[in-house]
């Protein structure tokens, strides 16, 4: 028991370390650095060493007391400023998967209405426009079919809009119903529904796989957080700015990249496991799954409303 008390504290001191600590560090390095050089030394290396050394003269500093106070000090600010960046991540996650965009607040769930109107008729401009390519690719006649290409930019300019036809104001929240849309349309499976009992029943590799898919989507959101928070920064040191923005384009390729594997992790452990749910509920089922299973098991699912 010792020893495995020993391990799971070893773990749990290297994610705080890694998650808070770390990150918190780097922080506040950046802002020591902006508030020494400010403005008007913003990229003088001379003045900010001459500055480090003196603030390292100072007698405070130089006792061991007055540098257990510091590290102290430091560790509690970084940890402290970990907390708030997962916290503002948090925020950033709910906001960039938009589920309940529909409860925003006005004038946000209007704006937010406005642009998946504007996405959704762009989506179908280039849903059209790749449809019509894939038709052509099809043709008997090699010498009437148009080049790869065209069909690959096609599906490319629909992809950057959204998977499927959009229904959230962004892409990342509309990636992940993109595999609600699919399970209903195709097997008429409604995923809300279906998918804790799916879980309960899922080997524990693959439940292991989407546990660190969505962790690493929580990570990547904890990360446009950090951006947000050096955009402070910049009122007092300019460069801070393209270190923020690089955070940002950073933090919003690893959501997409992250939020599209949680998806298809999602979707696959359904599809793959939902003949097993019916077994395990004891619904009468051999063969592949079909729509008709899948009506049965949302039906089943489905709990009933309270008595009027």
């Amino acid at each position: 028991m010792g020893q495995l008390w020993n391990e799971l504290a070893k773990k749990l001191a290297e994610r705080w370390l890694t998650l808070l600590v770390l990150p918190g560090v780097l922080y506040l390095a950046v802002a020591a650095i902006a508030h020494t050089l400010r403005r008007d030394h913003a990229l003088d290396l001379g003045y900010l060493s001459r500055q480090i050394t003196s603030y390292a003269k100072d007698p405070a500093v130089g006792t061991v007391g007055g540098q257990v106070v510091v590290l102290v000090a430091v560790l509690i600010g970084a940890a402290a400023l970990g907390l708030a960046a997962q916290a503002l991540g948090a925020f950033a996650e709910r906001l960039v998967l938009a589920a309940d965009w529909h409860t925003w607040p006005n004038p946000f769930r209007y704006l937010a209405e406005c642009w998946v109107t504007v996405r959704q008729r762009r989506w179908k401009t280039a849903h059209i426009d790749y449809c019509t390519q894939y038709e052509a690719a099809l043709a008997p006649d090699p010498s009437l079919r148009p080049s790869p290409t065209l069909l690959s930019i096609a599906a490319n300019r629909r992809m950057k809009i959204a998977v499927d036809r959009p229904e959230r104001p962004t892409w990342t929240g509309d990636r992940i119903h993109a595999a609600a849309i699919r399970l209903d349309r195709d097997h008429h499976l409604d995923l809300a529904t279906v998918w804790p009992y799916v879980w309960l029943i899922l080997p524990e590799t693959s439940r292991t796989e989407i546990t660190q898919a969505r962790s690493a989507l929580s990570r990547a959101a904890t990360l446009a957080a950090w951006a947000m928070l050096y955009i402070p920064l910049t009122w007092w040191w300019w460069p801070a700015a393209p270190l923020a923005v690089a955070i940002g384009l950073t933090a919003r390729h690893r959501i997409r990249i992250t939020t599209s594997v949680y998806a298809d992790l999602l979707e696959a452990a359904t599809r793959l496991n939902a003949v097993a749910l019916s077994q395990t509920l004891g619904i009468d089922h051999t063969g592949p799954l079909t729509d008709r299973l899948g009506d049965n098991l949302t039906r089943h699912l489905t709990p009933r409303p309270p008595a009027v």
